[in-house]
């Protein structure tokens, strides 16, 4: 008996012409925007893990320099992008706890690249997490979130910061905007083409 996938798988594969699948992983620090990045983005309905921080989960997630943040994902967030007739891009979003490495070196197999959402403010914040996508051998570029009122800065004094190469892509995104969420994938997708050629 042959049987054609559910309504729900549906939603995630598409019938017709052959495709690419391609996995990105949209990393970084706590409460940097990974979840609305990728709900902003996504053309369906992304999966996220969401849940409601409690009193216990204060004394783990340090919330300094972090205003307004009641929930966190505590397993990952996934959506879709398609990008042309034939490539899609499976985007797979980590948690950013420390708790969950042992997740981020599950979810990075089979990734092409990665996506480092970093917030300007919490600049240290981001060394970790670009230490781990460095030791799983991913290439990346980094997506400096620009959250309400935090000053801009220079890319220049931002690559500084960092201790990024001099070939490593650095965009200015708002994760709650479409097109700038766009914008970054589409960074991050040519770099991966250009190291790719």
């Amino acid at each position: 008996m042959d049987s054609g996938p559910s309504l729900d798988e549906r939603a995630y594969v598409r019938g017709g012409e052959q495709q690419t699948a391609v996995k990105i992983l949209v990393v970084g620090h706590f409460a940097v925007g990974k979840t609305t990045f990728i709900g902003s983005i996504s053309e369906i309905v992304p999966l996220t893990t969401e849940e409601t921080m409690t009193r216990a989960a204060e004394a783990v997630d340090d919330l300094k320099g972090v205003s307004g943040k009641t929930t966190t994902t505590v397993a990952m967030d996934f959506g879709r992008l398609t990008i042309s007739d034939r490539v899609v891009l499976y985007l797979f979003g980590t948690p950013g706890q420390q708790r969950f490495v042992q997740m981020w070196e599950d979810m990075a197999r089979g990734a092409l690249g990665a996506l480092i959402l970093v917030d300007p403010e919490r600049l240290a914040d981001s060394f970790p997490v670009i230490d781990l996508i460095e030791s799983y051998g991913l290439d990346y570029a980094i997506a400096v979130n620009r959250f309400d009122h935090t000053p801009s800065r220079e890319e220049r004094a931002l690559r500084e910061a960092l201790d990024l190469l001099d070939d490593t892509p650095v965009v200015s995104c708002d994760a709650r905007d479409e097109q700038s969420s766009a914008q970054a994938l589409i960074t991050l997708v040519r770099y991966l083409l250009n190291r790719a050629s």
